[in-house]
């Protein structure tokens, strides 16, 4: 039997020797395993004295060779009990306790006394700003009990550890949790950089002077916040992505390796959205040790606990731990160490990890004699750990989240971790504070106001310096200028680097204007057949060898690249990987073979629209973040984006992020076979509502060309805060030279591609088509000239989105301006001369060129695709959503019958001509 004894000689012994002995022991008492916090089970005639006997030995190996020793000894008896056929059983969950024991941790290196107070005065102001606010205007809104609870978790990281960006060096970067906003606005009050005014106009921003956004919000704040977080689930990914793109910067050399953290701060309930724990691999499996998240465990949300009949908590830990993440749990406050140190026996830590986190919630409500009686009563033994301790000791002993000290070390544990991801959980109580006002109450999330008596509670637990009747008038209050607060305040910050939050442009704008890169695209295709897709990718390929941009393109695919025929750039460009290529590619004799380089350039995201999306984000606000202005083109099954990702599309449009968005294998019938879920009518409809974001349907290579030199000059070097979507066909066909200059109307939305030769005929009708349903409506021209007489002209529609963005701002200018010369919008200026029939086709729904239509002028046919898709060619596909070549015929004879132009006869002998089924089923509902 080994004696604590034993245990002091070198450590080759101590890593062979006593392994073996340990195994041996472990193995014989048939896989008993010792704990040194908990009482043991005494199996098979094992007893007290043994199991002591090998927990002295544990202790002497980590006194006198340390912990990594006594990992590689437990580790090797693991593996020896595998062997031997014992089955261990596997928990992922350490005890219910703080990782960093109280003997580990550093010494706090600030003026804890006056941080408290300083922390005191933030929470008032935050308390403050959501009251007065809803006295003014009821029910404005505003949160309360999150920033209360996790007061303490940010007032260490800005007291500490929160670096500011600077011109020599990045800085951190910190996702705060949106619902925490009163409590970042109050401590930048203190700072000076909000004025009582903003505070004062909390959420009514449109009042004089100004106010505050209701979460973090960089478009309307542009100057403060750098991330949108409040739209749940979020943050924790883009914060992922934003870690995983700093390294790929540094990899391929376009800035600096810096030692700059990711800071994710989020909730608990939080984690329950598939987006928060959904990339967690991914920063573990690249080694992401810039990444931090602190999950505030308040135990609830909106409604009622987390968990209420589990531990969420220990839930988490699972998850991460199994993930491979770094995980340290900052549960129990200073005032717990002499408990947890009297009990030799490991009782208090057993008792803590029995309790589900809805009998924690009720501890927190209730008296001392309470916590005395139902916590520690469970044992007598328990009962005598705290005899000393009055009820009213008991009720404040403090949870980890709320303790400073507790703190402090586990984010200098975390930034000094290396190899892997760290996750703080850290025990708090949602609404701390508020007492009887909500502290630990189902209700607290919801709580805005707060009476007399609660002001005056609150004001005396946090020592603001109020009378009972100033208190009752919810004041902000700021210290004078030279108080030692505000002093030790701005040195703290001063120490690290200046303000955060801050948002910044530090990138240079760009300065060629790219046309002999994109010039060979407006001269067409010569005969040859290609997709825009695959104009796309050859512009891309391009725009990969320029000299000023080249190395700026961020290339993003969510595994499709092969479907969108950019497998080309593998070998030239290079896929990123961290850590090169380990491997041999089973293609690597081929010209495209599947090649990894630590300097690549190519994100290929997995099957991931949203993490593929977050790495989009990261890039076209790097130009803020990292002052790089690199250009990100994302592309995609068209359909896998707006109707998946579209929060992630608002959360970009909100960061004034940059760049291009490539739906590809766009339209409802241009992806042959596929179906129902992936044939996309509708991403175009679902790109109107994000302000910022200019939206193109083309049909040929000379018009995308033109968009994107168009976009990126508008972004990179003129600035816009806007970004593109564009959508790409699979469809080959012969791309034209560019009719023309038509540069103009192919960014406004629209311009006249062909016009008809037939210049006296009577009957005249204008077609408009976009991306390829635009060559329907030239087969379209071509029948109703040569079989029914009509001069139609074909328009190409670029971006319906244009179009009408243009008109309301045109007719809202005319309601506002009424005593000047009304405007006219671009669409009612191109068609003032154009006779006849008006028909739009499009491979999107009806509604896309129906909102331009009040605006044309005369009645607007639409063909469109509304419905759901089928598994079928291109041609079949058309037929059935009634857009093809013979549909547009006869919707501008229809409108020509209409405006008693031809008579009814010829448009019935057309349909029995063009070969339609006037019964056929309606492809809305079929």
């Amino acid at each position: 039997m080994p004696q604590a004894n034993r245990m002091n000689r070198d450590r080759s012994d101590v890593m062979n020797n006593e392994a073996t002995s340990l195994e041996n022991g472990i193995a014989a008492n048939n896989g008993a395993t010792a704990d040194a916090e908990t009482r043991i089970p005494v199996p098979h005639g094992l007893d007290d004295q043994e199991v002591k006997e090998w927990l002295e030995s544990l202790d002497s190996v980590l006194e006198s060779s340390g912990p990594e020793v006594a990992t590689e000894i437990l580790e090797r008896l693991r593996a020896h009990a595998t062997v031997s056929g014992i089955d261990l059983p596997f928990s992922a969950n350490t005890p219910y306790a703080n990782t960093i024991p109280a003997r580990l941790e550093p010494l706090f290196p600030g003026d804890q006394e006056l941080e408290r107070r300083i922390k005191s005065l933030i929470r008032w102001n935050a308390l403050a700003m959501v009251v007065r606010a809803n006295r003014v205007e009821h029910n404005i809104g505003g949160h309360i009990s999150t920033y209360a609870s996790a007061a303490t978790l940010y007032e260490v990281g800005f007291n500490h550890f929160f670096r500011a960006r600077t011109p020599e060096f990045e800085g951190d970067t910190v996702y705060f949790q949106g619902h925490a906003s009163p409590g970042i606005y109050a401590r930048a009050f203190l700072e000076g950089r909000l004025s009582a005014q903003k505070l004062e106009n909390f959420r009514r921003e449109l009042k004089p002077g100004g106010g505050l956004s209701s979460y973090p919000h960089p478009w309307l704040m542009p100057d403060f916040w750098e991330f949108p977080t409040v739209s749940m689930g979020l943050s924790p990914l883009m914060s992922i992505y934003q870690a995983r793109f700093s390294r790929y910067l540094e990899d391929r050399g376009l800035k600096p390796v810096t030692d700059a953290k990711v800071w994710a701060f989020l909730g608990d309930g939080e984690t329950d959205e598939p987006e928060s724990l959904g990339a967690i691999t991914l920063a573990s499996r690249e080694k992401l040790d810039n990444l931090i998240f602190v999950v505030n465990c308040n135990l609830q949300r909106l409604d009622g606990p987390v968990r209420g009949n589990g531990q969420i908590i220990q839930e988490l830990e699972s998850a991460f731990r199994g993930a491979g993440w770094n995980v340290i749990k900052v549960l129990w406050g200073s005032e717990w160490d002499p408990i947890l140190e009297r009990d030799t026996e490991g009782l208090l830590v057993k008792r803590m990890g029995e309790l589900v986190d809805g009998e924690y919630q009720k501890l927190v409500v209730e008296s001392g004699a309470y916590v005395r009686q139902h916590f520690f009563g469970s044992d007598p033994r328990l009962l005598q750990l705290v005899e000393p301790l009055p009820d009213e000791a008991l009720r404040r002993l403090r949870l980890g989240g709320h303790d400073p000290r507790k703190v402090y070390a586990a984010y200098k544990a975390a930034v000094e971790h290396k190899g892997a991801p760290t996750v703080i959980l850290a025990r708090t109580i949602k609404g701390y504070g508020l007492g009887e006002a909500g502290e630990g109450k189902n209700v607290t999330h919801q709580q805005k106001k707060l009476n007399e008596e609660e002001l005056q509670v609150f004001r005396s637990r946090f020592g603001i310096p109020l009378n009972d009747q100033d208190c009752i008038e919810v004041p902000f209050y700021r210290p004078a200028e030279d108080s030692i607060e505000i002093q030790y305040l701005r040195a703290r910050r001063e120490a690290l680097g200046g303000y955060v939050p801050k948002r910044s442009v530090r990138s240079q704008p760009l300065v060629a204007n790219h046309d002999e890169l994109f010039k060979e695209f407006f001269d067409g295709s010569e005969g040859r057949e290609v997709s825009t897709t695959m104009a796309y990718v050859g512009m891309l390929r391009k725009m990969l060898r320029d000299p000023e941009i080249g190395k700026l393109i961020v290339p993003i695919v969510p595994d499709e690249a092969r479907t969108f025929g950019m497998e080309s750039l593998f070998r030239t460009a290079g896929i990123y990987s961290s850590v090169g290529q380990r491997y041999q590619p089973v293609d690597v004799n081929t010209l495209m073979y599947y090649k990894e380089a630590k300097d690549g350039q190519i994100l290929e995201e997995g099957i991931t629209e949203a993490g593929s999306m977050a790495s989009f984000i990261a890039a076209g606000s790097a130009y803020a973040t990292h002052g790089i202005n690199t250009i990100p083109f994302f592309i995609y099954y068209s359909m896998f984006g707006f109707q998946r990702i579209a929060d992630f599309i608002w959360a970009a449009a909100d960061m004034r992020t940059r760049g291009f968005l490539l739906g590809g294998t766009a339209g409802r019938t241009t992806l042959s076979g596929e179906g129902l879920q992936h044939q996309d009518g509708n991403s175009h409809v679902l790109a109107l509502p994000v302000p910022n974001l200019r939206a193109y349907d083309p049909a040929f290579a000379y018009e995308i060309a033109v968009i994107i030199q168009d976009g990126i000059r508008r972004m990179y070097k003129d600035g816009e805060n806007v970004f593109y979507y564009i959508t790409l066909m699979n469809e080959p066909y012969a791309m034209p030279p560019m009719p023309g200059d038509v540069k103009d109307g192919i960014l406004r939305g629209m311009y006249k591609f062909r016009a008809s030769e037939n210049k006296k005929s009577k009957l005249r009708a204008q077609l408009f088509g976009s991306g390829s349903i635009l060559r329907e409506a030239l087969q379209a021209q071509d029948i109703l000239e040569q079989k029914y007489g009509v001069a139609a002209d074909v328009w190409s529609v670029t971006s319906y989105k244009a179009l009408y963005t243009d008109a309301v701002e045109t007719e809202r200018w005319n309601r506002l301006h009424p005593g000047e010369r009304p405007r006219v919008p671009y669409v009612t200026q191109t068609l003032g001369d154009a006779p006849g029939a008006l028909v739009a086709a499009t491979d999107y729904i009806k509604t896309l060129p129906s909102m331009v239509s009040k605006w044309m002028p005369r009645r607007l046919a639409t063909l469109g695709t509304d419905g759901f898709g089928r598994s079928e060619g291109r041609q079949s596909l058309r037929e059935f959503f009634e857009v093809d070549h013979r549909f547009i015929a006869l919707a501008a004879l229809h409108e020509l019958q209409q405006d008693g132009k031809i008579e009814p006869s010829v448009v019935t002998e057309a349909i029995k001509d063009l070969g339609i089924d006037p019964e056929k089923s309606n492809p809305v509902i079929s």
